[in-house]
């Protein structure tokens, strides 16, 4: 699917975001209660025919706030455009000696958490690496022949409609994404029921990449098995987690440094994400799970 052909697929429209249903069971109620400034937060379903359509949302849809770490998604979506496409492939070499494409994705390169050099070979150990998602970006703007930023842009944010997000110019493509809630729960929609790649390669994503590796989830401490996927943290069996113990092990997503997140729980047919204007820390451990478990317990198909 080229991305021409994707230039007017949007997941959501305001009459979907500004539909939120009333009544006495809103899990979202709960971020009033969060100790931040600002928060946002929404939760998209699977709907009939497999259509995608907000179920609760809180907050101001179209503030931008940074979204750190979720940055990572964008890359991966970015990345597994391109593999469709037939730019690069998922066993091509990138990053230091022996890794390949899928290995950066995973964090199983041997690149340490923001060091250009390897502290390990290839496919021994999950180690999270900002370097490793610089080094995909840099790979993928090389085979491409445009900047990275214009790719993420043409192949990701316009496809999906996201206007309001932007990977500012010097950026970090680990990191450094600025958006709305608005168009982070468009994300989310585009993973429960994926349009922009195909759902083989969506589940290929969020899938086990290199099974057995051990690791540490930032903040919540080692595993072993740390599982990833190919850009997606997959909750399987790690506790303590930063998504519900009502969260099936099937659930991917990503959390970032910001006090953003987005999981998707393909198995309940929901996915929840949020931004807020306080970082990551002892509060999120507590405050995010809870969520979880309400939204899955109020919204799950």
């Amino acid at each position: 699917m080229g991305l021409a052909t994707l230039l007017n697929a949007t997941l959501l429209d305001d009459r979907l975001l500004d539909d939120t249903p009333a009544g006495p069971s809103r899990p979202l109620d709960a971020v009033a209660g969060w100790p931040v400034e600002s928060a946002a937060a929404g939760v998209v379903r699977l709907g009939p025919g497999h259509t995608v359509e907000v179920a609760e949302q809180t907050g101001d849809l179209d503030a931008p706030f940074p979204w750190a770490s979720v940055t990572k998604l964008l890359v991966a979506m970015a990345v597994l455009v391109a593999t469709e496409e037939g730019t690069v492939g998922l066993d091509d070499g990138a990053g230091p000696p022996g890794s390949t494409v899928r290995h950066l994705l995973a964090h199983a390169s041997g690149l340490g958490p923001d060091a250009e050099r390897p502290l390990t070979a290839p496919g021994r150990l999950r180690i999270y690496s900002n370097a490793g998602y610089e080094a995909l970006a840099a790979f993928l703007a090389r085979r491409s022949g445009m900047p990275f930023t214009d790719y993420l842009r043409t192949g990701v944010v316009h496809p999906l409609g996201m206007a309001g997000t932007e990977l500012p110019a010097g950026s970090s493509p680990a990191s450094g994404v600025r958006g709305p809630l608005r168009d982070l729960l468009t994300l989310a929609g585009e993973l429960l029921a994926p349009r922009l790649v195909s759902r083989a390669t969506l589940d290929g994503a969020t899938a086990v990449a290199f099974p057995g590796l051990a690791g540490v989830l930032p903040g919540f401490g080692r595993f072993d098995p740390c599982d990833w996927g190919l850009g997606f943290e997959l909750r399987d069996a790690k506790a303590p987690h930063w998504t519900g113990t009502r969260n099936s092990p099937a659930t991917f997503g990503h959390f970032g440094r910001s006090g953003a997140f987005v999981w998707v729980d393909p198995r309940a047919g929901v996915a929840c994400a949020a931004l807020c204007d306080r970082d990551f820390g002892p509060w999120a451990t507590k405050a995010w799970p809870a969520l979880a478990d309400a939204v899955i317990r109020r919204w799950a198909r």
